[in-house]
């Protein structure tokens, strides 16, 4: 379809060059009049005075002017000029004189002509280099802000195919219908089918977005416009709007093509959600981008795709059925998804023998694929650190750690009773960790600092989980609170590097009471908890409370009936086996570090491996079936448990 909107383009420009030819006259003008030296001008007569006294040098006598310097008053000599009259006697006087002098052919006005000839020249010449040249090797110029900024790629040049990406293979199937129609559209076609003019990705940061976008076009074979959103807004109205139509064009003049726009919340916000609502550059854009997805058949071969991690704040226009037709969420892997997408970047790195990626696989559950290649590349250069001849499991354990929590800081100078305490702090989340039968195993625990922290205690699950019960949430909440309460019992006074842990105590009883219908007293109901954050101030100014007061006193009676009960609890585990704590305290004083296998030695437990290998005997097909459907269900923790103090401990994961 022929697009009608075209003129537009030409109507910015046009202001563009107005502006500019305003500029390059005053940029002539001051050329034109610059400040040179003041010259007096004397009389004839007093000139000839001056060179009776010998008070002039530096002559230039030309058929019209002379010009030079003469003494003033006092004493200092100025530039000056006069007047040439009809003097035949004046080489004679100023020889007389012994003034030097010299003469000049009359061709001031040829000078001038070329002065302002050349500076006009000049300034043309600059202005069509820079402006009016848009038939460029590029294609671009100054004056092309208007023109889309996406940058495409040929299809000779396409090099990342569905081999490059892993761990997410239902996207990958969901994209199969997009790249077999690009290749053969008459299958389709025949059968009146068509296909969906936009494809949405969504899902959490470092999934993989953008890089299925590109596996798509390098599977099909076609041309890939890729953009951000941010790209389109600019500070003058209509050149975003333009700027989606110059791309939309460019994509038909090289179809079969794949628009792909990153970041679309960008320009893809809901419309009139903010003080006043308007019309503002962004809005223009988001309704020429509307305009455009129902101006093309997919006949024509263009598909749009677009990438976001906030769906929730898209205007419903534009995700609707007719534009972006397919929603496909591009979720954190699972246990077999981290492990392919580890041996993806792994090909790139030397592993010694001895590593087994499916044990790095299940000791980062919640990691996304950005993730798990940071903690390739941070194993690769620790190893190289320590100039060994291949990645160790040891790197791979250090790195995660770090990606976890930051680096070690050894060099951090802590007080002895200082250590004592944040021992006594971590000691006391590993002991109640461990002794709890909802909890998730604890793989560590150290007093090094790293990052922010001063200390933690790391638990890693044995298996994704998708689902979290009301034992789980008691245990966590009694885990979290431990390290405060081995304060108290063993010094007797508490410190301020529980203040996140009392923060994520909150966090988890207010979710438990208030969304997901914990309570006994209050029953199964939801309400909002009012902390969340509201994308746009408008809504966050027209929101009303939906609950009573005598509701909310309920509310709070529950939720701090929830953390003392918990808080009471974690301390009676640790007042009960008190013996074991303090050995525990003393070992990890000792060695900065204790391990899981250690750990359970001091507390005459059988490590969690043994136990879980006796207590699940599931086929494979069993547990691939009920992951799946717990999969449709909810959604995976986003980083492995390790419990945080606010000086203590490294962050834990969001619910």
């Amino acid at each position: 379809m022929k697009n009608t909107k075209r003129p537009n383009n030409r109507k910015i420009i046009s202001f563009g060059q107005i502006l500019g030819w305003i500029a390059v006259f005053a940029i002539a003008i001051v050329l034109f009049n610059r400040p040179g030296a003041k010259q007096s001008t004397l009389d004839y007569s007093e000139f000839k005075e001056k060179v009776a006294a010998a008070e002039v040098s530096d002559l230039t006598v030309a058929p019209e002017i002379i010009s030079g310097m003469y003494k003033d008053k006092e004493g200092k000599f100025v530039p000056f000029k006069t007047v040439r009259m009809s003097d035949p006697d004046l080489v004679k006087e100023l020889s007389a004189a012994k003034i030097k002098f010299k003469a000049e052919k009359d061709n001031s006005w040829i000078g001038n002509v070329l002065f302002n000839v050349l500076w006009i020249v000049l300034l043309i010449g600059l202005w069509w280099f820079i402006f009016l040249r848009p038939q460029r090797s590029d294609g671009k110029s100054a004056m092309s802000f208007a023109r889309s900024k996406a940058k495409m790629q040929d299809p000779s040049q396409q090099t990342v195919t569905f081999k490059d990406v892993a761990g997410c293979d239902e996207a990958k199937e969901e994209l199969q219908d997009i790249i077999k129609f690009l290749k053969n559209p008459k299958k389709f076609q025949k059968l009146g089918g068509k296909l969906p003019k936009g494809v949405l990705l969504y899902g959490a940061p470092g999934t993989g977005k953008t890089l299925l976008a590109k596996a798509v076009a390098g599977e099909a074979g076609v041309a890939f416009f890729s953009a951000s959103a941010s790209e389109f807004v600019e500070m003058f109205v209509g050149v975003g709007a333009a700027r989606v139509r110059d791309l939309f064009d460019q994509a038909k003049k090289n179809s079969p093509a794949i628009i792909f726009i990153d970041e679309l919340d960008a320009v893809g916000r809901r419309r009139f959600a903010g003080i006043g609502g308007g019309h503002d550059e962004r809005e223009q854009t988001l309704n020429q981008l509307l305009i455009e997805l129902d101006g093309f058949e997919s006949k024509q071969g263009i598909i749009l795709m677009a990438s976001t991690n906030r769906p929730d704040v898209l205007d419903p226009a534009l995700i609707r059925p007719g534009r972006f037709d397919r929603h496909i969420s591009v979720p954190a892997p699972d246990l077999k998804g981290r492990e392919e997408i580890l041996k993806v970047h792994a090909k790139k790195v030397k592993l010694s023998d001895d590593v087994d990626l499916k044990t790095v696989a299940k000791g980062t559950p919640g990691f996304v694929g950005a993730d798990l290649a940071n903690v390739v590349n941070e194993a690769a250069i620790l190893a190289a650190r320590a100039d060994k001849e291949a990645v160790e499991p040891s790197d791979l354990d250090e790195a995660i750690e770090r990606v976890i929590a930051g680096p070690q800081k050894k060099s951090r100078i802590i007080s002895k009773h200082e250590l004592q305490v944040i021992a006594a702090h971590e000691v006391g989340h590993t002991l109640v960790a461990r002794l709890t039968d909802h909890s998730d195993p604890v793989h560590k625990v150290s007093i090094i600092p790293r990052g922010q922290a001063l200390g933690y205690t790391l638990q890693l699950p044995t298996e994704d989980k998708f689902l979290v019960s009301k034992s789980e949430f008691l245990d966590r909440l009694c885990i979290v609170l431990a390290g405060r309460g081995a304060e108290e019992i063993v010094f007797g006074e508490i410190t301020s590097g529980a203040s996140d842990d009392l923060n994520k105590a909150m966090a988890y009883a207010r979710k438990m009471v208030m969304e997901l219908g914990m309570s006994e007293k209050l029953g199964p109901i939801a309400l909002p908890s009012g902390n969340e954050s509201e994308v746009f101030l408008g809504r966050d100014i027209s929101r009303h409370a939906t609950y009573s007061p005598e509701l909310a006193k309920v509310i709070d009676e529950e939720i701090m009936k929830l953390i003392k009960t918990s808080y009471a609890r974690a301390k009676e585990i640790i007042s009960s086996h008190r013996e074991a704590f303090d050995k525990l305290v003393a070992v990890l004083l000792e060695k900065e570090v204790v391990e899981a296998k250690e750990i359970d030695e001091i507390l005459g437990l059988a490590p969690v491996a043994a136990a879980a290998e006796q207590s699940a005997q599931v086929s494979a097909d069993e547990l691939a079936q009920e992951a799946t459907a717990k999969r449709t269900t909810s959604k995976p923790e986003e980083k492995p448990q390790a419990t945080q103090g606010d000086l203590f401990d490294v962050e834990s994961p969001k619910e």
